[in-house]
C-alpha cells in the first residue's frame, strides 16, 4: 500500500496545510493550528520558552523546523489519537532542491526537524511518504520523518512513518550527548529506520518492519546506532515490541553505523524485556554495515527478551547481559537527572 494512500485514508475530507497563521488563546501561551493553517507559521510565531502549539485534526503537507531558540516547546495533536493529526512531506536524500543548489541529503529530507532543547511532541503523526518505486531515478533513498537533536527531547504517543531512515536521533555537536525519550510511540520503516548518535531511550514503543518487494535478505534493519566512543549510553529499548509486515527472518535487529565524519564512533544498543516477533532473524540478528566495523566489536546486547525473534539459536550471535550488567542499562542511568517518565 502506498504511504500517501494510507495517510489520506486516515484523515479523509480534511484540508492540507496552507500559509494562514495560527491564533493564540487569550492569556495563555497556546497557539492553535487548524486545517488551512501552517504548523511552521505557528512555530515561527512562538516568542519565548514554554509555548504549546496545538494542531487540530487534519493532514498538513509541509516541512516543519523548530530552531534551538524555541526551547521548551510542546507540539501536540488536539486529540489523544495520533492518527487524527498528520504532518507529512515527501523529500528524500536525493531529491533536488528547488533552487538548484544540490540535493536535500539525509538530514535535509526530514519532514520534521528540531534543534530545540526541552522539546515535547505528542499525540500526532510525523511521516515521510516518499516512495522508491515512484522515483527510480533517485539513488539517495533515505527519507526521514523526524530528525531530532537537542537535549531533553521527548516524544509520547507519536506515530513515525517512513521507509528508510525514519527516525534520526542525533546530537547538536560531536562533543555533546543529547538525551531523547520516546514512550508509547509507533515507529515503522525498513532500512536503518531508527538511527543516530543520541542517548535515546524507547519505552513501551512498537517497532514495525515493512514488507518490501525485493528478492534479497536482509530486507532491512531496525536500529543503526552511531554512538560516540566517549558516551557510555547509546540506544536503549525497554519493554517494547517488534513486529513485521514481511516474511519471517527477513529483517535484522541492528547494524552499527560508523559515519565517515566520526570514525571513532562505538555504536551502542541494548534491547531488553522486549517481545521480538518472527520477522527478526533469530539465528543472526545482527549484521555489518561495513566489514571494517564488525558488529561483534560494538556495544550490542540483550536482556530477557521474548518471542520467536529473541530465541538464542546461535549463542555467539546473541550477546546477553548478566543480571548485574543489566542494572547499568535502565532509563534512569541513561537519562540521569532528567526524568521525563516521572
Amino acid at each position: 500500500m502506498h504511504r500517501r494512500t494510507l495517510l489520506t485514508g486516515i484523515t479523509a475530507g480534511l484540508v492540507a496545510a496552507g500559509t494562514a497563521p495560527a491564533f493564540a488563546s487569550t492569556g495563555r501561551r497556546v497557539l492553535h493550528v487548524r486545517p488551512g493553517d501552517s504548523v511552521q507559521a505557528a512555530v515561527d510565531a512562538v516568542s519565548g520558552p514554554g509555548w504549546t502549539v496545538v494542531v487540530h485534526p487534519g493532514t498538513y503537507r509541509e516541512v516543519v523546523s523548530v530552531p534551538a531558540t524555541k526551547a521548551g516547546l510542546t507540539l501536540r495533536g488536539a486529540t489523544r489519537d495520533p492518527r487524527d493529526t498528520v504532518i507529512v512531506h515527501d523529500n528524500a536524500n536525493g531529491t533536488p532542491r528547488p533552487d538548484g543548489s544540490g540535493t536535500y541529503g539525509t538530514a535535509g529530507s526530514a519532514t520534521f526537524t528540531s534543534a530545540a532543547p526541552g522539546l515535547t511532541v505528542r499525540d500526532l503523526t510525523l511521516a515521510n511518504d516518499w516512495l522508491r518505486a515512484d522515483h527510480p531515478e533517485i539513488t539517495g533513498t533515505q527519507a526521514v520523518a523526524a530528525y531530532t537533536y537537542g537535549d531533553r527531547t521527548r516524544f509520547e504517543n507519536v506515530r513515525l512513518l517512513a521507509h528508510q531512515d525514519t527516525l534520526f536521533v542525533d546530537t547538536g555537536a560531536l562533543d555533546t550527548f543529547d538525551r531523547q525519550y520516546f514512550r508509547g510511540c509507533h515507529i515503522e520503516g525498513d532500512v536503518d529506520f531508527v538511527f543516530g548518535r543520541a542517548t535515546a531511550v524507547f519505552e513501551h514503543c512498537h517497532f514495525r518492519t515493512l514488507a518490501r518487494d525485493v528478492d534479497f535478505t536482509p530486507k532491512g534493519m531496525v536500529f543503526a546506532p552511531s554512538t560516540a566512543r566517549a558516551n557510555p549510553h547509546g540506544m536503549l529499548a525497554v519493554r517494547c515490541r517488534i513486529t513485521s509486515g514481511a516474511e519471517d527472518a527477513a529483517y535484522k535487529l541492528a547494524r552499527p553505523w560508523v559515519p565517515s565524519y566520526e570514525t571513532t564512533a562505538w555504536p551502542s544498543l541494548v534491547v531488553r524485556e522486549t517481545r521480538i516477533g518472527p520477522g527478526i532473524d533469530a539465528a543472526a540478528p545482527y549484521t555489518n554495515m561495513r566489514d571494517a566495523h564488525p558488529w561483534q566489536s560494538m556495544r550490542f546486547a540483550e536482556y530477557r527478551n521474548t518471542g520467536p525473534g529473541a530465541a538464542v539459536q546461535v549463542p555467539a550471535n546473541r550477546p546477553l547481559l548478566s543480571h548485574a550488567q543489566a542494572r547499568s542499562h535502565t532509563r534512569e542511568t541513561y537519562l540521569g537527572d532528567w526524568r521525563p517518565y516521572a
